[in-house]
């Protein structure tokens, strides 16, 4: 009896030990599995958003790229020529030049949810305006409603891909950024790719009304996003924009006065202003130069490949348009791939490396359409590959050069000075096809033609040389950099190796020892050294820094005399060539 009664404290300890392990256990269980669940639920969500990103702009860019393959049936039908038809598309990259800049803005001061649901009404008011005005045979109609359709086009972009980096920024941003412009490059692809086959099976209506119903799924998956948009956010972890941080301190205001004003300040800190963007460095406005340089051989050129293809290699037009058609293809398979790349070799300049092989590639392309080729399928392939990841690397590129709060504006830089490059090239290509033309309709002159071709290529070799540039100065600043760090931290271990004491402790009055130093002449050699060292490396920046902010000044003001004199080019040139002209007995309103 005694020696089973001595055996009960045994057991009752050994059975609660074990069932405080069970329970530990469980617990612990419990909570991996809360966790997972957490992630599952949140990659999901994330994928959601991205959904929706990526339908805001499928109508936007399929009604891009619909004009293109139908230029030679427009000319013959509606008398257009090439000067017209380039203003066609001049007017829907002009708004551009000035909307992406208040778009970025926009964006940090009302969030990117308000400014995609205005950005989304907007083209479909315009591609609305486009119908009607092709229904009714008037290019000055069809030119107003891309005029109206360019000026939501820039600004959604910049909305997409800040909605993106805000849930993908640290979960594979670059294949992320890939899927969402893939989404976008899929839908230029059919567009030329269906533009004259449904125009030819379902009469000249067909592909325009095709572009509207598209911009109208666009507008109600964005109305789903706007409703769904704080779950998203929450459900996501996502990042806070300056909107969602006001609209918090103002719920907080009736809680906590303090916790209020301090997320209003927080948000202060979050907003950015246009006029910051001097203070962006070298590198950047080498990157602005090149967007400039980039809009003015990809987008004329892709949106003339058909008619040059045509006449350069005296193709049917249907075969043509077909031809011209895949050299949007190459983006369905390069995004993905270069997303893959990008987010595989992080810690390399990769994004500068693909940015020379297509460079590269694109040259090629003009320079084999410029010879006297017997076929275009080289230079298509070529310029497929090559203009098929370039956009994302341009994109990709920001987040590495800018600091995360200015993504959203220098996106928008980014965008209007693309499409100022694009917008006056488009409009010189169109005068220059037009030279030496004696009647109306597409113009067969090949001393143009060639001349086109020409520059095409010498604006190619200047794109290479400023992508050489970039990446030097992208150099230069990581060696200052680094420079300035390795400086400080010299300097941190020389104060602490000169404020310890002889058996490696700190002494009582090393905090004041290290106080005064900083106002007196350090007595010691190597410790005077190093706050020397670090004192030059500051000056050193500073200096850097004011110099930067200068040039920056200067930049920022050639590139809106730049934006002014696009409006100027554009506007002369409609003025002269669909404002003055009257074409006597055609029964078609121009």
């Amino acid at each position: 009896m005694s020696s089973h009664s001595s055996e009960d404290p045994s057991s009752a300890h050994d059975h609660r030990r074990q069932s405080c392990n069970s329970m530990l256990e469980s617990y612990t269980a419990h909570e991996d599995t809360t966790d997972e669940s957490e992630k599952r639920r949140a990659t999901f969500i994330r994928g959601l958003a991205l959904l929706c990103a990526c339908s805001l702009s499928v109508g936007s860019h399929y009604a891009s790229y619909v004009l293109g393959p139908l230029k030679s049936r427009l000319a013959r039908e509606l008398g257009a020529s090439h000067t017209e038809f380039s203003l066609l598309f001049s007017a829907y990259s002009l708004n551009s030049t000035w909307t992406s800049l208040v778009g970025g803005a926009l964006a940090s001061k009302i969030g990117t949810t308000a400014t995609s649901i205005i950005a989304t009404g907007i083209i479909l008011v315009g591609q609305l305006i486009l119908l009607l005005g092709h229904t009714i045979g008037s290019i000055r109609l069809m030119a107003l409603g891309m005029f109206i359709f360019g000026i939501a086009v820039s600004p959604l972009a910049v909305v997409q891909e800040t909605i993106i980096v805000r849930f993908f920024r640290s979960h594979g941003l670059g294949v992320s950024l890939a899927l969402g412009l893939l989404a976008g490059k899929g839908a230029s692809f059919l567009s030329a790719r269906t533009a004259y086959p449904l125009s030819a099976h379902f009469g000249p209506n067909a592909p325009f009304f095709v572009a509207a119903g598209l911009a109208t799924f666009s507008f109600v998956v964005n109305l789903l996003y706007v409703a769904a948009s704080r779950w998203l956010v929450d459900g996501a972890c996502a990042d806070l924009e300056a909107a969602d941080v006001e609209e918090e301190a103002k719920r907080r205001w009736s809680i906590d006065i303090t916790e209020a004003q301090a997320l209003e300040k927080v948000a202060a800190k979050k907003r950015v202003r246009l006029r910051s963007v001097v203070k962006l460095g070298d590198v950047f406005w080498a990157y602005v130069f090149l967007n400039v340089l980039c809009g003015s051989i990809w987008s004329p050129f892709v949106h003339l490949a058909a008619n040059i293809i045509e006449t350069r290699y005296s193709l049917p037009e249907a075969s043509a348009a077909s031809q011209a058609s895949y050299l949007l293809a190459g983006s369905l398979i390069m995004y993905p791939l270069c997303g893959f790349l990008v987010d595989r070799f992080k810690h390399r300049p990769i994004v500068i490396q693909l940015l020379v092989c297509s460079s590269t590639l694109t040259l090629f392309c003009y320079a084999w359409l410029a010879l006297s080729t017997n076929t275009p399928i080289p230079g298509i392939l070529a310029f497929a590959i090559g203009h098929g990841f370039s956009p994302l690397l341009l994109v990709v590129l920001v987040p590495k050069i800018v600091p995360l709060k200015f993504v959203s504006t220098a996106l928008g830089v980014h965008k209007s000075l693309e499409n100022c490059g694009s917008t006056i090239f488009q409009t010189i290509a169109g005068l220059a096809l037009d030279i030496h033309k004696s009647k109306a309709g597409p113009s067969t002159n090949p001393t143009s033609l060639q001349r086109l071709l020409n520059i095409f290529l010498v604006l190619n070799i200047f794109q290479l040389a400023a992508i050489v540039t970039l990446a030097w100065l992208q150099k230069r600043r990581t060696t200052a950099h680094v420079h300035t760090h390795d400086s400080r931290s010299s300097c941190t271990v020389v104060d602490s190796h000169s404020s310890a004491s002889p058996d490696g402790r700190r002494s009582p009055s090393s905090e004041d020892a290290r106080a005064s130093q900083l106002l007196l002449p350090p007595s010691e050699g190597d410790s005077g050294a190093g706050y020397a060292s670090i004192t030059r490396a500051k000056l050193r920046g500073e200096a850097r820094l004011r110099a930067e902010t200068a040039r920056g000044r200067i930049f920022a003001s050639i590139c809106g005399c730049l934006v002014v004199s696009c409006w100027v080019l554009f506007m002369g040139t409609a003025y002269f060539r669909m404002g003055l002209k009257d074409v006597p007995g055609k029964g078609i309103q121009r």
